[in-house]
């Protein structure tokens, strides 16, 4: 292995400490305002990832922490196995349609998602839109610092036992003791190094822990399978509902926050869909989600259920499951396969859209780089381990931006595959002058904005309800649209955007004939009287729809 040498380090890191990001004229435009290389379509040499890739992706994403949790979360809700896994797959086939056609639009036009927003919500409408994203990635990338620290604890503790009496020097309601504050910061610094790595080498994390990983989860379901004998009571018995809604609105509940979960992978998608080097063609990619998450939820509900049969409580904290295993190699084996699983997740999920969506609010100033060390700063000043202290918070937050998501991702999809059927200009969404095709009114597109407003609204009562407390937040039954707040933001966002830009104010001047498109790797060399025919024209091409 060759490690950097001093002037090697210095000359990565010399172009970091100008306070402007170096910018090409011309390539898609002329204002730093709009463009960088890192928001720029993904160059040919880039397009690399095929269909073993993105599902390395898909289990890097899945069979992770919040995984554990939220199904968890789910069963918290009074469910046994046989009542929580449709719920899982149902929810995880409803995320799949909408992340399948958001990495579509990436695939196709090789952008990320602060790009390809631009042609909806507007070039200045872009940021709210933006700004809605990056901030669940941050709470997620944060959260998951706290459990992998766990997990670091967990290892440290399996190889220094007597680091379990580590002496703690925090006030009891600071939601952390010395020890997780340390490991938690040693986590820390190992997940930002991995994070600013290049993507090309991305794939190869990926791809590590999908080898690595799932055959952890399968331990730990033989394991809770054997000690229960078959499975426990919330396998093979009946709990009571622990909540004040009755079975229907509770599996709806379970529902909402299961498509909670990767509601931000609805709009995530095209951030790694780009990089695709046959456009995401194949329908394999639809069920990577659905066919993984579901084996994958298997296992937090058996190790609960473990938990439940071997110490008599509901324990949904993987990190607090792996303490208590008496071998300590089973200790140390599984904390690592988690840490290596969290910092997949928190990747994917978290730092790099989270990168690329602040490089798109500031492209001047700011790229993936310097977004992943933005991150990593905010990971420690928001103290993530008061957001985790129990289940409720967590399906609270989880239904809570899942209101915002889902109207976002509605009004992102019907835009782009109903209003223009897939047509759009590369160059226009680089173009930020007054008058321009994404221009609209202001910057805006406020026809874009009206949908969003109204697909989270009526949500608003039921959100104010779970934060606040059914006791303290009297709202009536407008609580119960809340039980579905993603579908129900997904639907009625869609449905109004669709019938302002069809029958009351169209924006036909944003519309295209023929899709602009960047070069893309499989059409060098491509025949001229093929299906698709590719003409050059001014370093893009332009082509209709893909069949």
């Amino acid at each position: 292995m060759k490690f950097p040498t001093p002037s090697s380090l210095a000359q990565r890191i010399r172009p970091h400490l100008h306070r402007k990001v170096p910018f090409e004229v011309g390539k898609y435009g002329d204002d730093p305002r709009w463009s960088n290389k890192d928001l720029d379509p993904v160059p040919i040499e880039l397009q690399t990832w095929g269909g073993i890739d993105y599902w390395a992706y898909w289990c890097s994403d899945m069979l992770a922490p919040p995984l554990a949790a939220t199904v968890s979360t789910v069963m918290s809700l009074g469910f046994t196995a046989r009542e929580t896994i449709p719920i899982v797959f149902f929810g995880f086939m409803i995320c799949s349609v909408v992340v399948t056609l958001t990495g579509k639009m990436g695939a196709r036009y090789h952008v990320a998602y602060p790009v390809i927003v631009r042609a909806s919500f507007g070039m200045y409408g872009s940021y709210p839109a933006i700004c809605i994203r990056a901030f669940v990635a941050m709470m997620w990338t944060a959260i998951l610092c706290v459990q992998a620290g766990g997990f670091l604890q967990n290892c440290i503790t399996a190889i220094w036992p007597s680091f379990k009496n580590f002496p703690n020097h925090l006030s009891p309601n600071a939601g952390i003791d010395s020890a997780g504050l340390l490991c938690f910061f040693l986590y820390w610094i190992v997940q930002t190094i991995l994070s600013i790595m290049p993507i090309k080498k991305l794939r190869l994390l990926f791809l590590a822990k999908a080898i690595i990983v799932p055959p952890t989860f399968a331990a730990l379901f033989l394991w809770a399978v054997i000690v229960t004998h078959g499975g426990g009571e919330l396998v093979t018995g009946k709990m009571k509902l622990k909540t004040p809604m009755n079975t229907a609105y509770s599996a709806l509940t379970g529902l909402n926050v299961i498509i909670g979960l990767f509601s931000s992978m609805a709009v995530n998608m095209p951030d790694f869909g780009r990089f695709s080097r046959n456009r995401l063609s194949g329908g394999h990619q639809y069920f990577a989600l659905p066919i993984i998450g579901t084996l994958g939820a298997l296992t937090p509900i058996f190790v609960t259920s473990a938990h439940s049969h071997i110490w008599g409580e509901f324990e949904w904290y993987m990190p607090a499951v792996i303490a208590k295993f008496d071998s300590r190699a089973a200790k140390f084996f599984t904390g690592a396969s988690f840490i290596l699983a969290t910092i997949g997740n928190q990747i994917a999920a978290g730092s790099f859209p989270f990168s690329n969506d602040i490089s798109g609010l500031a492209p001047q100033y700011i790229n993936i780089f310097r977004g992943t060390i933005i991150m990593s700063i905010f990971c420690v000043v928001s103290t993530p381990w008061n957001i985790i202290r129990n289940a409720s918070g967590l399906l609270s937050f989880l239904s809570g931006y899942s209101c915002l998501m889902g109207p976002l991702a509605g009004v992102l999809v019907t835009d782009f595959y109903i209003i223009r059927k897939g047509k759009l200009d590369i160059t226009s969404l680089y173009d930020g002058k007054p008058g321009a095709r994404y221009w609209y009114t202001g910057g805006m597109n406020f026809r874009a904005f009206f949908s969003f407003v109204l697909g989270f609204t009526p949500t608003l009562p039921g959100f104010a309800r779970a934060i606040g407390g059914p006791m303290k937040v009297h709202v009536g039954g407008a609580w119960k649209i809340y039980t579905f707040a993603w579908l129900f933001g997904f639907t009625f966002a869609s449905l109004t955007y669709y019938v302002i830009c069809t029958y009351i104010s169209p924006p036909i001047d944003s519309f295209v004939d023929e899709a602009v498109l960047p070069p893309h790797v499989g059409d060098v060399g491509s025949d001229t009287g093929s299906a698709e025919a590719d003409v050059e024209k001014g370093g893009v091409k332009v082509s209709e729809m893909d069949s």
